[in-house]
This record gives C-alpha cells, sequence and structure tokens, in this order.
C-alpha cells in the first residue's frame, strides 16, 4: 500500500501558534509531511531571512522525523515570480520533491479561501484564532502568540549605560519588575568577582575579551528565553570598551567588534550627576574624573552610531518613569514601519 505524503506551504512569518497547531493537524493525516517555507512579501521592519524562518519550523519540529522542512530557495523555486505562471508554486514543488502525483495519497494543506491548483487533493485546515496579518504588521503585540524558536528574533532588546554609580544596574532591575522582563547582567561586575577576587586590582587588558564574550553569551541566553518583548541590557560593548581605554589607554578589538556585530534595538544613558556610591569596586569617583568618563562613553557611542536616549534627571524614581515613558512608546508601541 502507497503511503499518504501532505505539503503544507506558508511563510511563517513569525511563526506562530496557530502555524505550529496547523503542522500537528496536517502531521497526523499523512505519513510524510513536508513544509514549504516561501518568501513574504510586505513592510514589517522585522525582516527575518528564509534561514531564520527554516530554523524556527525545523526547531519546532525536531522531534518528528516524518516532517520535512524545505524553503523555496533551497528547492531553487522563485516563489514570487513562478506563482500564478504557466505551473502553479504547488505542482512546481510536486515537481521538485519528485512525488507521484498520480494517485490519491498526495494532500495539500490549505486554509479556507486559499486558491491554488486543483489538479491536487486539498485538505481544508481549521481556522483558529490567531490573525497571520496582525501578527505580522504588529508582533509586538502580539509578542505572546509567536512561538518559542522564532521569539528572539522579534524580542527588542533595550540596553541602560552610563558611568560608574550612574543607578544603571537598579534601574536595569526595576524596569525588569514592572515588565516582567529578562535580564542580561553587566558581565564586569560578574567576572570581578568570579575571576578577580572581588575588586579590580588584577584588572588587565586581557579580561575585557572574556568579559565582552560573557556578555554577548548572557544577551544571546535572554532573548532566548525571554520572558517578554523586551530584555533589558545591563551596559553595552561601546561601555566596556569605554572602561578599557579608560584604564588600558587602547581599545580591545573584541570588544569593538561584538559592539559593531551584536547591536542593540534601543539604548538608554543614564547622565552621571546622582551622588556617588562607594562599593569597593568602583573607582571614577571625583566630580573631574566622572565628567570626564561621561564625555568618553558619549564619544564611544558616537564612534559606533549608536544614539542613545538621554536621561538627566537626578531623581532617580524620575528615570525610573521617564525610562518606562520610553520603553511604552517607543519599543512597546511599535507599528509596522
Amino acid at each position: 500500500m502507497k503511503t499518504s505524503t501532505g505539503l503544507l506551504i506558508g511563510h511563517f512569518e513569525p511563526l506562530h501558534l496557530g502555524h505550529l497547531r496547523d503542522i500537528n493537524t496536517a502531521a497526523g493525516q499523512c505519513d510524510t509531511l513536508h513544509i514549504i517555507i516561501t518568501p513574504k512579501l510586505g513592510n514589517s521592519r522585522f525582516r527575518p531571512t528564509m534561514q531564520d524562518k527554516a530554523r524556527w519550523v525545523q526547531v519546532a519540529c525536531q522531534h518528528f522525523d516524518f516532517i520535512k522542512v524545505h524553503t523555496t530557495d533551497g528547492l531553487h523555486i522563485n516563489a514570487l515570480g513562478d506563482y500564478g505562471k504557466t505551473l502553479h508554486l504547488d505542482e512546481l514543488i510536486v515537481k521538485k520533491l519528485g512525488i507521484d502525483d498520480n494517485n490519491n495519497h498526495l494532500k495539500i494543506f490549505i486554509k479556507d479561501g486559499v486558491s491554488l491548483d486543483e489538479k491536487f487533493s486539498k485538505v481544508i485546515l481549521p481556522n483558529w484564532v490567531y490573525d497571520d496579518d496582525k501578527i505580522y504588521q504588529n508582533p509586538i503585540a502580539h509578542f505572546y502568540d509567536i512561538a518559542a524558536p522564532a521569539r528572539p528574533n522579534y524580542v527588542q532588546t533595550v540596553c541602560i549605560v552610563g558611568g560608574e554609580s550612574s543607578g544603571k544596574t537598579t534601574l536595569v532591575h526595576k524596569l525588569a519588575n514592572h515588565y516582567g522582563a529578562s535580564i542580561a547582567l553587566e558581565m564586569g561586575r560578574i567576572y570581578t568577582y568570579s575571576n578577580l577576587g572581588g575588586t579590580e586590582l588584577g584588572l588587565q587588558y586581557s579580561d575585557y575579551t572574556p568579559i565582552a564574550i560573557s556578555h554577548a553569551q548572557a544577551i544571546f541566553d535572554a532573548k532566548k528565553h525571554a520572558t517578554a518583548p523586551i530584555v533589558l541590557v545591563d551596559t553595552d560593548f561601546a561601555t566596556t570598551q569605554a572602561f578599557c581605554e579608560e584604564y588600558e589607554n587602547r581599545p580591545n578589538p573584541v570588544v569593538a567588534a561584538l559592539s559593531n556585530d551584536i547591536r542593540m534595538d534601543f539604548t538608554i544613558y543614564l547622565d552621571n550627576n546622582v551622588e556617588w556610591v562607594a562599593d569597593g569596586i568602583r573607582r571614577l569617583g571625583g566630580t573631574a574624573e566622572r565628567t570626564r568618563f561621561a564625555n568618553r562613553i558619549l564619544e564611544m557611542l558616537a564612534r559606533h552610531d549608536i544614539t542613545p536616549f538621554v536621561i538627566d534627571d537626578a531623581d532617580y524614581h524620575a528615570r525610573y518613569e521617564q525610562a518606562m515613558k520610553f520603553i511604552d512608546e517607543n519599543v512597546l508601541c511599535q507599528d509596522a514601519a
């Protein structure tokens, strides 16, 4: 007896829980399910690659060896150009995959209202509560409908930067409490306790590379396991570079590369106009030192083409309220752009 084969075609951008329900439904009605990922034309400011989308679906389906994931690029099909011409997209795919279409064992799973080649048997999938267009146009507003493998591509990083004793870490934790967000902590402080005995006495140039690499991993992990549409990041690579140049009188190429490669979506700069608090690690306590280093950070941000939102109110609670207002109005209220 011939086994049944199914095709499920879509752009899966972003992959959401409705798509996973479609996959579960289709997979239960055939022996082998081929998922075909197509490009998406639209004006969303989020622009995942075809490889991104393939990874999302592959991760979601990795435990099902009867599901095969393809992209139209991988099949050498111009899905946008070929669709609607001599061969319909579904027929092109069937030919590319070498599927025997002269029997009743091929099923193409579609949503109601989708029009494809009448040559093949169609199976109408249920209409779930998830709206493809709304999720695509404003994924931040529908963040919890997005499937877990796709969330890191849509979560927004909000980085808090500033000089020593500017209140960065406290503000990060307050914002995380407010939004229920994950945090990527400042690695310099953690490294000082885990590798330097709790003080910067032994800090040297070679330490900045592992600090920056650990910070990159912390950001990656926080985005991967994001609990909210935003991830709060305590200090960025440009600020780490500023510390390196301040203390070591030369830049670190690894830190510079990470600053250019791992970009924060939004940066909030805290002015050094609050009271200095000694903690046994901080060194730049004098007014002149703090002013000089604040300027160094701003110069470093400009060097890496980072334009921060500046908070210069000297009241801690006012800073917290300004940061919340900025996030609410600029990060969480994002329409398609």
